[in-house]
């Protein structure tokens, strides 16, 4: 009960804060099958997510196997603060310190995934900008008036809000067409992206890590299930053969 409890107050918040903007999603082709690409996601979560938020329902072990990590290489490069190679991946912050920082305690983001959906993370983690009138100085187009600072921001660089003049019903207006790194990140914007989307990658497998087994079983079952048919059709008119 208690877990179901918990899943729930996990679960209705997010579907709350989804709703909260009409702004239009980019899509997210995330491939699960792409081992690289979630490796690489899993190691942007370890190094710019986790120190503040958790994944209380996934363990190091089972994800360093998913994605074909050996536990030694993942202990070295992938936890950073001790923890066992069985442990559940929760964050090293205080959750009365998060929350007396940020207002609320920083979400478990192990199926935020399923909550939210991949394009709007995908589209999310994007559309940081420039806000000074902020608490963190940042705003976010999907989810406005959030509450955390612009985590990839050394990757980026820093993102603002770009409006155009352009015609509109024969006068000129400005316009928004967009958000626009000014240069000072790591990455150009290409690569950031590619970063964003195995972060996303990640993100959806750990909101149902037996994915990929479970579509592999449906199909089986499926062949199974027309080859049988073909035994019971055939078996059928082998029974009914006299019967007239």
């Amino acid at each position: 009960m208690k877990k179901l409890l918990a899943l729930v107050c996990l679960l209705v918040p997010g579907l709350v804060f989804a709703a909260g903007s009409n702004y239009p999603l980019d899509h997210a082709d995330y491939d699960l099958t792409d081992k690289e690409s979630l490796q690489s996601g899993a190691r942007t979560f370890m190094n710019y997510c986790l120190g503040c938020h958790q994944m209380q329902y996934q363990r190091y072990q089972r994800t360093f196997a998913d994605l074909g990590i050996p536990d030694e290489l993942g202990q070295e490069y992938l936890q950073f603060t001790g923890e066992k190679v069985f442990d559940h991946m929760e964050s090293a912050i205080p959750e009365k310190q998060a929350a007396k920082w940020f207002g609320a305690p920083p979400p478990d983001l192990t199926l935020v995934a399923r909550v939210r959906g991949a394009d709007w993370l995908y589209t999310y983690l994007r559309t940081f900008y420039v806000d000074e009138s902020k608490t963190f100085g940042v705003n976010n187009k999907v989810f406005p008036d959030v509450g955390m600072p612009h985590v990839l921001q050394e990757l980026q660089g820093v993102p603002r809000m770009t409006n155009e003049m352009q015609m509109v019903d024969g006068e000129m207006v400005e316009r928004y067409v967009g958000i626009k790194s000014d240069g000072s990140g790591e990455l150009s914007a290409s690569e950031y992206d590619k970063v964003v989307l195995d972060l996303v990658n990640f993100l959806v497998y750990t909101g149902e890590p037996i994915a990929l087994e479970r579509q592999a079983i449906g199909k089986n079952v499926l062949i199974f299930v027309l080859v049988l048919f073909v035994f019971v059709f055939l078996l059928k008119k082998e029974y009914w053969r006299d019967v007239h």
